[in-house]
């Protein structure tokens, strides 16, 4: 069983296949259907699709009984869940303190710039999402960007660069 949901961002309108099947596997074998492991299922599911569709959340509402009302509280009240499409690749600035007195802010402009994205959104072409966050816990090594969850400490803009060449080449 599959079927297609509607992802909108700001531009345009793209289509994402639903695989139910998968979505069972998920919620059935893995979790066995219990409500009470509600929150992994959607850890699971967002690891699968890099976000929460609506199809998907609609479907586990209806699988395990728990009211959307309920999953939608528990999807926008976690930061680590995104109702929005995320890109193939996470960068992520820390604008704490310490990494915003060594240039943390100028490097989120400079990859803002480069890649025509604001902090918190996805690049059309669903490669990059640009990611602030206030800490990181490494102030010693400031400032420290965190590219598809490897921290680069003393990170600079030419550190970055690279990692932005590396997905142009993509």
């Amino acid at each position: 069983m599959s079927g297609t949901a509607c992802v909108c961002q700001e531009i345009e309108c793209r289509e994402i296949e639903i695989d139910y099947n998968q979505l069972d596997k998920i919620i059935r074998d893995d979790y066995g259907g219990n409500k009470e492991t509600m929150i992994m299922m959607m850890q699971a599911i967002q690891r699968v699709y890099r976000f929460l569709p609506e199809a998907a959340l609609k479907y586990l509402s209806q699988v395990i009984d728990v009211p959307l009302t309920k999953i939608y509280e528990v999807a926008t009240f976690y930061a680590s869940f995104s109702l929005e499409p995320k890109g193939k690749h996470i960068l992520t600035i820390c604008t704490g303190t310490a990494c915003h007195l060594r240039g943390s802010g100028g490097m989120v402009r400079h990859i803002a710039e480069r890649m025509g994205i604001e902090p918190g959104k996805t690049t059309q072409d669903l490669k990059l999402t640009l990611e602030t966050v206030n800490c990181v816990g490494a102030c010693a090594v400031a400032p420290v960007a965190v590219m598809d969850e490897k921290y680069y400490p003393k990170a600079t803009i030419a550190t970055l660069n690279d990692f932005m060449d590396r997905l142009d080449a993509e």
